[in-house]
């Protein structure tokens, strides 16, 4: 089964919610963070990336970087510009991206379910992130960031979520990227409560660090609890839910910084021993097993395929995985691609022009461009319990910040 509660919201005040919505604060570094939030003071970056309001020369993992945040957003509700929710909602939560329409559930799900692993997870976790956002939460009270869940929809599910879109939306506006966010307020919670309980298995799509840091949460208020229920708001973490065959996974490329001593002929040449290479190859590769690469002006095709064969678990069989073993680490000697610094992921919304861009500007010597992983091969992989390379999914659209949060106090 899987626990679905309804939660009191801290979410914007509707007249100001366009305004006040911001891009997740993982997929903006502190100066483009700081450029979107200029001359905007309710935009949530100012919460969720609160060193843009700190000298240049403070850390992003200060102190005083979390009682900033903490200052903003009580700043935020001071001013009505949030409010709380007086009674427990859940939300349908929409985004439309051109054609594409997605549409989800928001509330709030079981700490015990992901620490259990009833909610599964396909990657590893990095500590530096999950201590950055462990120590939001703990100074802001509050989980700022939803947590992005999948989950094999049913006819039945899917009929409640559509029937809960039929009346007017609590907010509906256009983010300035063009991604249309219409949201509304379900009070009448049993229905989609009970359909989720009959839902075997959740599955994490995006948002590790954000339920790793809930978890961890959780762990130290509890610790420091003279009595525990269990049914505190932090026993349940802030999540979006949407069924698998509504959601867009676009490609995780690579580019990495260097060419590890080498001429690019050599490259060309140490690759070539390695896989089937082939020149002008289009730049965004239509089939799995195909990776193409850009080096010194020209797009070529890497043939994986072959590998594969001997390539043993679902994970390992990951286009990303077998670049990574048999090119990256012995061509490029890129170790351990979530620790070294030459290696760098370009998410698939930036396109492979982003990638040319890089190497022609000198940032990188040379660049990846992927086929995207199946939602089918994340399921899989999650239900063996084991762990994709670090990467391999770029969902789109994003869910905004701050359209709900879920208050602790």
């Amino acid at each position: 089964m899987s626990i679905l509660r309804p939660f009191r919201a801290l979410r914007p005040n509707p007249e100001h919610v366009a305004r006040v919505a911001a891009v997740p604060y993982d997929v903006v570094d502190r100066s483009e963070a700081a450029a979107l939030a200029e001359g905007q003071p309710m935009s949530f970056l100012h919460v969720s990336r609160a060193e843009i309001d700190l000298p240049e020369s403070v850390d992003p993992y200060d102190p005083a970087v979390y009682r900033k945040a903490a200052e903003n957003l009580a700043r935020l509700r001071s001013e009505g510009i949030l409010v709380l929710d007086e009674q427990p909602a859940l939300y349908i939560y929409r985004l439309q991206m051109g054609d594409h329409v997605q549409t989800g559930v928001a509330g709030t799900f079981s700490v015990d379910e992901y620490d259990e692993d009833r909610i599964k997870k396909h990657e590893k976790t990095r500590k530096a992130k999950e201590d950055d956002r462990t120590r939001h939460i703990l100074a802001t009270r509050a989980q700022t960031g939803p947590v992005f869940l999948t989950y094999r929809g049913t006819p039945k599910l899917e009929a409640l979520v559509e029937t809960a879109c039929q009346g007017d939306p609590l907010y509906d506006f256009t983010s300035p990227d063009g991604i249309r966010h219409t949201a509304w307020r379900v009070t009448a919670t049993g229905p989609l409560v009970q359909a989720f309980s009959e839902i075997p298995r959740m599955y994490i799509a995006d948002g590790h660090h954000r339920a790793a840091s809930a978890s961890r949460t959780r762990a130290e208020l509890r610790s420091q609890a003279a009595d525990w229920s269990g049914q505190e708001p932090a026993n349940f973490f802030l999540a979006v839910a949407f069924a698998a065959d509504q959601l867009r996974i676009m490609p995780y490329n690579r580019v990495v910084a260097d060419l590890h001593g080498q001429t690019p002929e050599a490259l060309l040449a140490a690759i070539g021993a390695r896989v089937p290479l082939q020149a002008g190859a289009s730049p965004r590769p239509q089939t799995p097993g195909h990776v193409s690469m850009y080096l010194s002006g020209s797009w070529h095709d890497l043939d994986l395929n072959a590998l594969k064969a001997d390539a043993g678990s679902p994970a390992q069989r990951l286009d990303a995985a077998l670049l990574q073993d048999h090119i990256l680490a012995p061509c490029l000697g890129i170790g351990d691609p979530r620790t070294d610094e030459r290696i760098d992921f370009v998410g698939g919304i930036r396109g492979t022009e982003e990638l040319v861009r890089r190497v022609e500007e000198g940032r990188a010597a040379v660049a990846f461009s992927m086929v995207p992983v199946s939602l089918d091969e994340l399921m899989a992989i999650s239900d063996a319990d084991e762990i994709m390379p670090p990467k391999s999914t770029w969902f789109e659209p994003k869910l905004r910040d701050s359209i709900v949060s879920h208050a602790l106090d």
